[in-house]
């Protein structure tokens, strides 16, 4: 029989903590969408898709990587108070 002491996981993460990250993803967002509209503008429709495509696609695993290093970040194993 072990008589290890128990521990609760704790999350302390908030949306603060988050909300920079999301405002730099939108703003890649937005200006990949205006640069593909000016593509498309420029009679260059296929530039524009691959381009914004592109963008996406590697600006997600950068976005994923943000979000769960801070989640794991936040997250704690804390000594419970003891029982009995």
């Amino acid at each position: 029989m072990t008589t290890g002491v128990p521990y609760r996981l704790r999350c302390t993460l908030t949306f603060g903590d988050i909300y920079g990250q999301i405002l730099i993803w939108m703003l890649v967002i937005f200006v990949s969408l205006a640069a593909g509209l000016a593509l498309m503008g420029a009679s260059k429709p296929i530039f524009a898709l691959v381009g914004v495509g592109l963008i996406l696609v590697l600006s997600l695993p950068f976005l994923l990587f943000a979000f769960t290093t801070t989640l794991l970040n936040h997250i704690a194993l804390e000594p419970s108070a003891p029982q009995g």
